[in-house]
């Protein structure tokens, strides 16, 4: 088996740990109101719990992966992750479900930051776009089609489904990882490319596109990716209230709740097929001004029609800002595993930080229609102008 047909491996097993994170974390949400009566105050403090932990632990993960081996650092993640989802099966309450969380969470922490390594290791400047392009595609869309069709899983197989199908998804990765490294050299535990094609001419004409130097672009991107993760899981948290407003059931919000996925899918495509993104301020200033405003409106707004054509500007922008922050992290240095992990930090911050604020409003302004979704537009704003800030500030 060829160096590609191995990356190809790690993209598939990509793939798999994208549908069973996204279909457990998101679909915890509607579990936790289900069973135990959780509202959105209760939810967004079960999303900041997981935040804080993966802010911390992701980058020890990129870290432990970069400095142990890649293969290693994914063997431990699978087997935390199923260890916890076999555990939530038999788990019957509010602590129990918080610490199969936590533990699910930190073997998480060994996955991401190593499969974006091992997909980007070792690559040209060509190579790596081309990499990285197909690597967001594989996990966004593997993430919306979870999403799309959780709702009628948990829904006709019961809130257990959340726990037995990752598991399994995790088992089938365990098995797919030691095929992998058996196809490997020994004593290898990544992989080198056939072929990288110089391309350094185009890649530093590229690079100098904007005044603004590269470490410069990776500095914002790193800032604003948190701010974008801010959004995402105060939304996710929220959903399982708003659907109760709406009256949709849980397959019926697989349906159109999953439309900013698609629209992120799309944006990830259309962003690796064109390249004139790279360095470019104000595609990125433009995208974190629409995530703002989509937010707000999806949220503020109690009309699904208008909240679904939200959804399009804001997964749009969540791709730019993802996309940014995944392509510099890995352009801008060497050290694939431990930008990796910084990044996947980076995001554990953004997790933290939105629900934990929007839990905040709530319990210090109860009754207060629509306070919790302010004060995380206050704190959007407040990275907005840290990202300004990046950019103007004197040199």
């Amino acid at each position: 088996m060829t160096a590609r047909q191995i990356k190809a491996g790690y993209f598939v097993l990509t793939g798999l740990n994208s549908v069973a994170t996204t279909y457990y974390f998101y679909y915890l949400f509607f579990l936790m109101e289900k069973q135990f009566g959780f509202g959105n105050l209760g939810n967004l403090f079960l999303s900041a719990c997981n935040g804080l932990v993966y802010m911390f632990a992701a980058w020890f993960g990129g870290r432990f992966g970069q400095r142990h081996g890649y293969n290693r650092a994914l063997r431990i993640g699978f087997s935390a992750m199923i260890a916890a989802m076999i555990s939530g099966c038999f788990v019957s309450s509010v602590i129990g479900q918080f610490v199969v969380m936590i533990v699910w969470t930190l073997g998480m922490c060994f996955t991401w930051p190593t499969l974006e390594a091992l997909v980007s290791e070792k690559e040209s400047p060509a190579g790596l776009q081309q990499m990285i392009g197909i690597y967001n595609l594989v996990w966004a869309g593997c993430a919306a089609l979870a999403y799309l069709v959780g709702g009628y899983l948990f829904d006709h197989l019961g809130p257990s489904s959340i726990f037995i199908l990752p598991a399994l998804v995790h088992g089938v990765q365990l098995i797919l990882l030691f095929w992998l490294q058996c196809l490997l050299p020994p004593g290898d535990s990544t992989v080198i490319p056939e072929v990288a094609i110089p391309v350094v001419s185009d890649h530093e004409a590229e690079r100098h596109r904007s005044l603004v130097p590269p470490e410069t672009f990776l500095k914002m991107a790193w800032l604003a990716n948190p701010f974008a993760y801010v959004a995402i899981n105060t939304v996710v948290a929220v959903i399982p209230g708003l659907a109760k407003k709406l009256e949709l059931s849980p397959t019926y919000v697989g349906l159109f709740c999953s439309v900013w996925f698609f629209a992120r899918l799309a944006a990830f495509l259309g962003l690796w097929l064109w390249t004139g993104w790279h360095y470019r301020f104000r595609w990125f200033v433009g995208a974190y001004l629409a995530l703002i405003i989509a937010f707000a409106i999806m949220l503020l707004v109690p009309s699904l029609a208008v909240i679904v054509a939200a959804q399009i500007g804001f997964g749009a922008a969540l791709g730019l800002i993802y996309y940014s922050s995944l392509f510099y992290s890995m352009d801008v240095g060497e050290a694939k595993g431990e930008h990796g992990g910084f990044h996947e930090s980076a995001l554990g911050a953004g997790i933290f930080l939105g629900p934990a604020t929007g839990a905040a409003a709530l319990h210090l302004f109860p009754g207060q229609a629509g306070v919790g979704t302010l004060a995380v537009c206050g704190l959007l704003v407040a990275g907005f102008a840290g990202v300004l800030f990046l950019r103007f500030k004197p040199k």
